[in-house]
């Protein structure tokens, strides 16, 4: 069910900027964290609808010349972490067409629940469909719509689709955004001024995307709201009336770094609330709180400032690993592990340790880290009492005791 439903990835959009494709690529650099896979920027010019994606890092794909080759003031990206179509180039976006509407482009952080069968449907009107992910379905949708103007054609899409969904919306003149109604997924607004005195308005998946090209963020794009930002300015309009809240704990608790406002709330204060709340349901006789980086670390510094114990970084991050690497021939046990994280010894020997992670979702990894912790110092691992709520959603604590 988790990896049926979660999607990670994160969209960026820009609208006024002579720059935009630079701010987009900056955008896009922040939110890395949400897909490695792959990443595009779509832009315009007024005119033309310019478009370049690869597989790969934002950092690699987008050099000065390739971002020379993407003009106009107009600019949205995506950075794709799959969980929803195969991991093949045809699948990297924004999706970019010419339609009966004019040129569109989209990028979208989420997953459509009923795609399939919107897939179906469409298939037998004639639809032809390039790539396996679900997003290529909204622009058939608008493609298909009897409605004249684009905001109209997205809001016949947008009635259509089921689950989880934060769109950005390139058109010739125009960026329209829209979320779902229950507000599964992130979106912020922000602004910057530019030269003569305009304002550049700006969107992302986290608000850390706007820390570094200087925009100042203002709100989030509410549960069911379509905002529309052309030559005439900025509307917002509900496109589907607000329904029960149901945003992701996820994140809060791992995929958003902890430098951003998601959902209206620090993400750094939220993780330092779980360790708190941690500390007070699972107290520890111990005498280190360890955490397991980098997702864990401010959950840890909360349990350690409640609890009284002392903090240590005893475990190190390699942040270096790529996808693949060439492991000996020999088997060396919990190689994966290893290759991400060293425990430090000299911190570890002889203490009793709390280690804090952000979730446990199947306990394999988990496993392998207390392995790797009590072998550092010579500890037998015990699991506490099972805690009062669920572990996947909140952050979680290891006990290693002494023998």
């Amino acid at each position: 069910m988790f990896d049926k439903f979660h999607e990670e990835c994160g969209v960026v959009a820009i609208y006024g900027h002579p720059e935009a494709a630079k701010l987009a690529y900056l955008g896009l650099y922040a939110l890395q964290h949400r897909g490695q896979e792959s990443a595009g920027i779509c832009t315009t010019d007024g005119q033309q609808v310019f478009i370049h994606k690869s597989m790969g890092h934002v950092a690699d794909i987008f050099t000065k010349p390739v971002l020379a080759t993407l003009p106009g003031e107009l600019a949205i990206g995506h950075t794709r972490y799959s969980t929803a179509g195969d991991t093949v180039l045809l699948n990297a976006q924004p999706f970019s067409v010419v339609c009966n509407k004019g040129k569109v482009a989209v990028a979208h952080n989420g997953n459509i629940t009923n795609a399939s069968e919107l897939r179906a449907h469409l298939g037998r009107r004639g639809a032809i469909f390039q790539a396996s992910s679900d997003t290529e379905v909204i622009l058939h949708l608008v493609a298909h719509s009897s409605e004249r103007t684009m905001a109209g054609a997205l809001r016949d899409a947008l009635l259509q689709l089921e689950g989880a969904f934060s769109l950005v919306f390139l058109a010739q003149d125009r960026i329209i955004v829209a979320r779902d109604p229950h507000g599964f997924r992130p979106l912020a607004v922000g602004e910057m001024e530019v030269s003569g005195g305009r304002k550049c308005y700006v969107f992302a998946s986290e608000s850390c995307a706007f820390d570094l090209i200087g925009a100042v963020y203002l709100h989030e794009v509410d549960p069911g709201e379509m905002v529309i930002i052309g030559p005439e300015g900025m509307t917002r309009e509900r496109w589907a009336p607000e329904q029960s809240r149901a945003q992701c704990v996820f994140e809060h608790v791992y995929f958003s770094r902890p430098d951003s406002i998601v959902f209206g709330r620090p993400v750094v204060e939220s993780r330092e609330k779980l360790g708190r709340l941690l500390a007070r349901e699972c107290p520890a006789d111990a005498d280190l709180v360890v955490p397991v980086p980098d997702s864990g670390v401010t959950a840890a510094l909360g349990y350690a400032a409640e609890s009284g114990l002392r903090y240590r970084q005893a475990l190190i991050r390699n942040h270096y690993v790529g996808r693949t690497f060439i492991e000996p021939n020999q088997a060396i046990r919990d190689f994966g592990v290893k290759l991400k994280l060293n425990p430090v010894r000299h911190l570890l020997q002889g203490q009793r340790v709390v280690l804090v992670d952000d979730s446990i979702v199947r306990g394999t990894t988990s496993r392998k880290i207390v392995r790797m912790v009590r072998q550092a110092a010579k500890y037998t691992c015990v699991f506490p009492a099972r805690p009062r709520f669920r572990p996947a959603s909140t952050a979680s604590i290891l006990l290693i005791r002494a023998n």
